[in-house]
């Protein structure tokens, strides 16, 4: 099988990658290597025959239809989009262009191709979605987000992304496009952009720096390891029914203060300060971001009931070999923190 992946130099996109390819499938990896790009995340597949680099933009069309009739691809992985909830509110603007306009674009590049080459049976766009588009959850432990979960988003980001499910849907009803849609809660692990939450607490223990915590940090958000749910994708291509959703969750609720705690408590182990201290002891609340969900939780029974799948690490388990990564690969972070806003509080709403 041919797989293009869209946003393949990024967190999810190069798991993605680096499993299709562990597995024999070739892959091309379409990304514009925008700021939270890397393509050190691929260095282990990168010389393989099974996988190609195209440097373009999921908004131009051009380049998207010369890159469809070139490789021919079975299925079409879109993962390409801007993510970072606080960069959302300061600067919406990027989100509607790629996350709208470049899976307007995505679809439209799919269907001429898949028209032209007369419908494939076994052609498949599977789109890939946050569980951010249902918005908050209740703190009642038996209140998940399923995929009948009406739509209300609360960020730009979150409103992007429920913009592009929400075409992928229309252009699989109005043009027949057989399509895939997954709904994942909060990834983690190796290679994650150091500008989200648990590799910014990894990165500012290591340099004594505050551990931020937005209000009080009782939001919960269900933690999926990055590589369970790269397999979990991959299930969903290999074995999901055209035009059904899926949601993709770690089943390891846990509020964020609790996750941070738990970060420290394992570098304490891992790497002791020199003064004797608690990492914990450098956790300090700030302001709360705006709009700011109180819980995420996914009710994984379709893709368990249906495809065969669950998760295979729980968050403690997901974590210690998070934190062990980042300790064992400077050379691939340190480079990263000079990127634009790396580092900065972002996202305050003013």
């Amino acid at each position: 099988m041919k797989i293009l992946v869209t946003g393949g130099a990024g967190f999810i996109g190069s798991a993605v990658i680096r499993l299709a390819v562990s597995r024999g499938h070739s892959v091309v990896n379409l990304d514009a290597l925008t700021y939270a790009a890397c393509l050190d995340n691929l260095a282990s597949v990168a010389d393989k025959p099974e996988y190609a680099f195209e440097h373009a933009d999921i908004r131009d069309r051009d380049a998207l239809n010369r890159i469809f009739a070139e490789h021919k691809p079975d299925v079409i992985m879109h993962l390409a989009a801007e993510s970072h909830v606080d960069r959302s509110i300061d600067g919406p603007g990027e989100f509607m262009e790629t996350n709208i306009i470049g899976t307007f674009n995505m679809l439209e590049a799919a269907r001429k191709y898949w028209i032209e080459n007369e419908k494939p049976a076994g052609f498949r766009f599977h789109h890939i979605s946050t569980d951010e588009v249902y918005g908050s959850l209740p703190p009642d432990p038996e209140v998940q987000f399923t995929e009948d979960t009406p739509y209300d988003p609360r960020s730009p980001y979150s409103a992007s992304k429920a913009s592009s499910d929400h075409l992928v849907r229309a252009w699989a009803e109005t043009y027949g496009l057989p399509v895939l849609a997954t709904n994942c809660s909060n990834n983690y692990g190796p290679y994650h952009f150091p500008e989200k939450l648990i590799p910014v607490v990894i990165l500012n223990a290591l340099h004594r720096k505050q551990l931020p915590i937005y209000g009080d940090g009782s939001n919960v958000r269900d933690w999926l390891f990055v590589e369970d749910h790269a397999d979990a994708l991959l299930s969903v291509v290999e074995k999901g029914e055209v035009g059904r959703t899926y949601n993709i969750g770690g089943e390891n609720e846990c509020s964020n203060l609790t996750l941070v705690k738990t970060i420290c408590a394992i570098l304490d182990e891992k790497r002791p300060r020199e003064d004797g201290a608690s990492y914990a002891d450098l956790i300090t609340f700030v302001a709360d971001r705006p709009g700011h969900d109180a819980r995420y939780a996914i009710d994984p029974t379709r893709i368990r009931t249906e495809l065969g799948w669950r998760p295979s690490v729980t968050v403690e388990e997901g974590l210690e070999r998070t934190v062990q990564w980042y300790l064992d690969n400077e050379d691939w972070w340190r480079p990263l923190m000079q990127r634009k806003g790396v580092g900065q509080r972002l996202g305050t709403g003013k």
